[in-house]
């Protein structure tokens, strides 16, 4: 796959707009209601799904549907992301009208890090193809720990990052609008809202070491690897504030998680000892898996949202 460096750009340039659009539309600080939480889900969906189309059209139908599987398959893993920033938001107890500054520049710093995990996984692959061997095992080993771990929860209290950030930065003990850094008496503080950032920045890049070698297992092109992750990390946000309140009953979607892990895994091994599972059968199976997990999930916790 040749992709020239107008393409790069084009790409570039769209997550940049994408993100000024986002940041000049929510200049104040306000609420996210589910409202607008759904109508920007429907618009990040919508640009990621164009982008997906150019791709098809433009380089092919098995590029366009390696870019699907990986955006899928971000996308789908990025929902324990959520679960975290849960999780954090509470124990901080961050004002909900400050949460989306918060996830905007962690998602900026998203974008960054996995930039850089990605041109190093495509490097070394490109140097040493056996890595495919490790990437494989790894994943299957993530997903299995998933798996017997589900009920398990992190734990802010306990973040090493948590405690470094507190050890090393002179921190206030109060919210000052949206500001990350404030004075008093002419000392700079940094506010509660930078430590939630550091922490979620953190757990963003330790989720990155299992979804970037997943969409490995379906693509080793970087160009799909990185519009596939960068246009799924987009809509996050908007994913947060719209499955925010229903994050209890998502009961069974780890393990429909842990065994979308265990698949790319099987399948990179697979892919490169043996031979090519089709990407539209993958994509297939990663479909079920997760439809799967959710629609067993609302099923058994629909008494308990009709209360």
């Amino acid at each position: 796959m040749v992709v020239e460096m107008w393409v790069w750009l084009a790409l570039l340039v769209v997550v940049l707009v994408m993100l000024a659009v986002d940041l000049f539309m929510h200049r104040d600080a306000h609420v996210i209601s589910v409202k607008e939480a759904a109508v920007w889900s429907l618009i990040w969906v919508g640009v990621a799904t164009i982008v997906g189309a150019l791709i098809w059209w433009y380089f092919g139908s098995e590029f366009g549907m390696q870019y699907f599987a990986g955006y899928l398959i971000e996308k789908s893993l990025a929902v324990d992301n959520v679960f975290v920033w849960a999780l954090i938001f509470s124990y901080f107890a961050v004002p909900r009208e400050h949460q989306h500054r918060v996830l905007f520049y962690g998602v900026i710093g998203a974008l960054v890090f996995r930039a850089i995990f990605i041109a190093a996984g495509s490097a070394l692959i490109a140097s040493a193809a056996w890595v495919l061997y490790i990437f494989g095992a790894f994943l299957i080993f993530t997903g299995i720990k998933m798996m017997v771990q589900r009920n398990e929860h992190f734990d802010v209290a306990q973040s090493r990052t948590l405690k470094l950030f507190r050890r090393l930065v002179r921190t206030s003990d109060e919210y000052e609008g949206n500001k990350f850094l404030t004075r008093k008496n002419g000392i700079l503080f940094a506010t509660p809202l930078l430590a939630v950032l550091v922490v979620v920045e953190f757990t963003d890049i330790i989720f990155a070491v299992d979804s970037i070698p997943a969409i490995f297992a379906v693509t080793q092109e970087p160009f799909i690897v990185f519009a596939s992750n960068a246009l799924a990390i987009l809509g996050l946000r908007a994913m947060y504030f719209l499955l925010a309140d229903l994050m209890h009953r998502f009961i069974y979607l780890k393990i429909g998680l842990s065994l979308v892990l265990v698949w790319v895994g099987i399948k990179m091994i697979v892919g490169h000892a043996f031979f090519d599972v089709p990407t539209a059968f993958s994509l297939g199976v990663v479909i079920a898996l997760i439809a799967t997990s959710v629609v067993a999930s609302l099923m058994a916790t629909r008494e308990t949202s009709d209360v």
